[in-house]
């Protein structure tokens, strides 16, 4: 390789009235307006899929040629126009969004959203699966809701990996680069025209780093790269690969993404109120938060600072599977922060304990349990994975009923018109009401689902399904041509598949508790269902497994060898380098989508979403977002949401195959092949209508976006502005507050409770609960008290009880000198019969507190 001794930016020579071209090609609104892509399509069909719907990169390649026909083309000018217009009025200040109506103009940004990864579109491969995914078409629909959001994350020089099979159909990897220059992203300049570089303290160095800006409608995204001349070894890779290297690689990129991003938004002059963490790879930036406010404000101490940073933090956990929550070991810990837990007034134990966890008889530094003490909100991905997340951080809380653990659940969604095929969102245009694009949380405008026609439904799904299938078709020819493969099977590759056949899509990262082979389990029955001449079946997979994930790749091998044998390989078709643009094809084409996996360790999982407004339907083991969206009328369950120990995981997978195996051969087949005189499937019509009415107005990232908006980022935005405006003498106060609560929480006690009257009680009687509390060093404004009370199980337990609060009444007289005792009461009247307990707890109690129970602290009757 030779040094170059000048460089020279090379741009499109588009003619004046294409210049507007270039601002489309930069705003990736245009990945999800299908007039946009249609407009650039226009230029040229071929080059546009070349270029992987590159717009940046096809105006780079497109011929002057071309371009001046374009020109020249009155009913081009007159598409470029259209297009333009729409995008300026969805652009403008002035347009109408959710935030304006709802909460007024802003000058700046004040939420930050931070990710490790974006899946925005396919040819910005800045992704690895799921989450980032999901991280893209939030930013879509704050875009959308008119937020005033940025996004933070790292620009990877790699992505993630390029798979390809190994002639014995084992997963490879490589890493293209991608090419920066070609891509719809922008380097960060100052106002002297050089590029902006933060400098990011990484161990024993200094990391100077790039920023990058991607326009996603709306939003600014800002992405960092370490890729800079300065950096030397073990640094200027860093942003090579997501997910790529080993352990202190790894933290390194955390450190990049959360400490860096922090003071990207210091030079970038925004300040936000508001940090959420998407999974716990940015939990640094909590402490960066932290340090700068002391700096700022040298009267404040780090547990001062930590409690006003706290209030304006939001931690989303993603997965329940120990692979995806990072820990560390300490020896790392000390490698790269003795100068912060110094600048912290810390001493390192203390800096350690901010993230200790105790696994398998060692203790680790834990990134989920530092965002849990550094963020006053945390939640979920679904109802169950709330749940779950609750059972498996309760040892944080000991003393708070599980029920009760602070961690809420906002489900997952996705961006509609980012997955919606282009033909599908005509027919909603026109037979539901417009505003189902701007409004897909409405659930009447789902009603009028039943107004569409059934043939115009179906035959607008077949020709998306004939579409997937000719997709498969040629991707497989070029596999089996890649591999070397004998021509004559390349050949046949021309004609697996069937695209009238019942079409079941698997599509996602192949991780084993995802057990993509569970359909393998019984090859003859699976025989006979694929080999049915007048109701087959057929299946197409995708999807990536970890570089390191062997046994993940081992699942990937399987399937291939099966579908090379004679009476499978027409049947069924596994699909290379799984990205947006595959999944995007399956989803719109596929029947049914399939999801395996083993309960309850799927957080949410979002691709089954996706063919809800497709006309697909789900077949899913009630796990994610399945369990709260299944209804037997709008698809099917395999189970019934049964949960197996580890030593039964054999006998789980053979039961759960053969109910796989029964749906299919009882249900799913036998429904989609009874066809009428007209050759429509009337029940599976009317199953697919009921799962778009029912289920649409929910599953989409419009409603979860909004959620957050509404139950966490402006919530947490008023505690963190009424704590910190003017000064910081509210947020000290409420910092001193905590402090002298937290010093004499171990002298609260409840010395003795009543209940009033003694016997039991019939339906509709009152009793009358009163407690007496030692409050010790507090005053009852300090506490609430509360009655808990609820069911018995076998063991004389309350099992998620309710919760009523208590009125003060008076200090007990005659206390002591040494007692600060006060009584407490509460009515109760039972509605219903059977065994009650109940008892009474004591806790903090104050307004800027989000939720007394994320203080750990709760004192209960004996």
């Amino acid at each position: 390789m030779i040094k170059p001794v000048a460089r020279v930016d090379v741009s499109p020579n588009l003619p004046p009235s294409l210049e507007r071209l270039r601002e489309l090609a930069y705003n990736l609104r245009w990945s999800w307006d299908h007039e946009t892509i249609a407009l650039f399509r226009r230029l040229d069909r071929d080059l546009w899929e070349e270029t992987e719907r590159n717009p940046v990169w096809m105006l780079g390649l497109i011929s002057q040629d071309a371009l001046q026909a374009a020109a020249e083309d009155e009913a081009f000018i007159a598409h470029l126009d259209r297009v333009c217009a729409e995008f300026d009025a969805y652009i403008s200040r002035d347009a109408s969004t959710w935030y304006k109506r709802h909460h007024g103009d802003f000058d700046k940004p004040f939420i930050a959203y931070f990710s490790m990864e974006y899946g925005l579109t396919e040819c910005l491969r800045n992704y690895s699966g799921g989450l980032g995914v999901l991280s893209g078409d939030h930013l879509k629909s704050a875009s959308d809701l008119g937020l005033p959001l940025v996004g933070i994350g790292l620009l990877y020089e790699e992505g993630y990996f390029h798979q390809y099979l190994n002639a014995d159909g084992y997963q490879q990897e490589s890493y293209p680069i991608n090419d920066k220059a070609n891509l719809p992203i922008s380097l960060v300049m100052q106002d002297d025209g050089q590029p902006l570089v933060i400098k990011v303290p990484i161990a024993d160095k200094t990391a100077q780093v790039y920023v990058w800006r991607v326009q996603v409608g709306r939003i600014p995204l800002y992405l960092l790269d370490s890729n800079h001349e300065d950096n030397g070894e073990g640094i200027r890779d860093l942003t090579d690969r997501a997910y790529g290297g080993d352990k202190r690689t790894r933290i390194r990129q955390e450190i990049l993404l959360g400490i860096g991003g922090i003071r990207l938004l210091e030079q970038l002059g925004v300040r936000p109120t508001v940090v959420h963490m998407n999974e716990g790879h940015s939990v640094f930036l909590g402490l960066e938060r932290i340090r700068l406010l002391m700096q700022e404000n040298a009267d404040l101490n780090f547990w001062e600072a930590k409690d006003i940073c706290a209030a304006g933090s939001v931690y989303t956990i993603h997965t329940p599977v120990p692979a995806g929550l990072e820990r560390f070991g300490f020896d790392l810990i000390d490698e790269h922060f003795p100068y912060l837990w110094e600048d912290l007034g810390l001493t390192r134990d203390e800096f350690h304990d901010l993230g200790r966890e105790e696994m398998g008889g060692f203790d680790l530094f834990s990134m989920p349990v530092m965002a849990l003490r550094l963020s006053n909100t945390t939640n979920g991905v679904s109802q169950l994975h709330g749940a779950v997340s609750r059972a498996m951080w309760q040892w944080n809380f000991p003393d708070v009923p599980e029920h009760e653990i602070p961690i809420g659940a906002v489900t997952n969604g996705i961006h509609i018109q980012s997955w919606i095929a282009g033909e599908m969102a005509s027919l909603f245009d026109r037979y539901l009401d417009p505003a189902w694009r701007e409004e897909p949380d409405n659930p009447e405008i789902w009603w009028d689902v039943d107004r569409i026609p059934d043939a115009e439904l179906w035959r607008t799904h077949e020709r998306r399904r004939e579409r997937l299938v000719a997709l498969a078709r040629r991707k497989l020819q070029d596999q089996l041509q890649a591999r070397g493969a004998p021509q004559s099977e390349i050949e046949a590759a021309k004609e697996v598949l069937n695209p009238d056949a019942l079409t079941i899509g698997f599509a996602r990262r192949f991780a084993t508790y995802k057990r993509a082979t569970l359909f393998l389990r019984d090859r003859e029955r699976l025989a006979r269902l694929v080999n049915d001449p007048d109701r087959p079946l057929q299946f197409i997979f995708a999807g990536k497994a970890h570089p390191h994930d062997h046994l993940g790749k081992e699942l990937i091998k399987e399937i291939v060898k099966t579908a090379e044998l004679p009476e499978f390989r027409h049947a069924i078709v596994f699909l290379e380098n799984y990205d947006i643009s595959i999944g995007r094809y399956m989803t719109q084409g596929a029947d049914i989508w399939l999801n395996n996996p083993r309960r309850p360790e799927e957080a949410s999982g979002t691709s089954g979403m996706k063919v809800i407004y497709n006309g697909g339907l789900n077949a899913s083991i009630l796990d994610g977002w399945w369990a709260e969206g299944y209804d037997p009328s709008l698809g099917w369950a395999i189970g019934s949401g049964e949960e197996y120990d580890q030593h039964e995981w054999d006998l789980q997978d053979f039961i759960e195959a053969q109910a796989l195996y029964n749906l299919l051969e009882m249900d799913i087949v036998p429904t989609f092949y009874a066809r009428g005189r007209d050759g429509l499937p009337r029940d599976w019509i009317g199953r697919v209508k009921a799962s778009m009415r029912k289920l649409s107005p929910f599953f989409n990232t419009y409603r979860m976006v909004r959620e957050y908006a509404e139950q966490y980022y402006m919530p947490s935005h008023q505690r963190y502005v009424h704590l910190t405006t003017p000064d910081m003498s509210r947020g000290k106060e409420f910092a001193g507050w905590q402090a002298k609560v937290r010093g004499n929480w171990d002298r609260v006690t409840v010395e003795r409770v009543t209940v009033e009257p003694q016997q039991d009680l019939k339906v509709g009687e009152t009793m009358t609960v009163r407690a007496w509390i030692d409050l010790g060093a507090l005053v009852p404004e300090d506490v609430s008290v509360q009655l808990y009370y609820g069911a018995l199980d076998s063991r004389g337990q309350i099992v998620a009880g309710d919760t009523r609060d208590m009125e003060h009444c008076c200090p007990e007289e005659g206390g002591g000198k040494k007692k600060n005792v006060h009584e407490f009461f509460a009515n109760l009247k039972y509605v219903t019969t059977g065994q009650r307990g109940l008892s009474v707890r004591v806790m903090p109690n104050h307004e800027d507190l989000a939720n007394p129970l994320i203080t750990g602290l709760i004192a209960w009757a004996d």
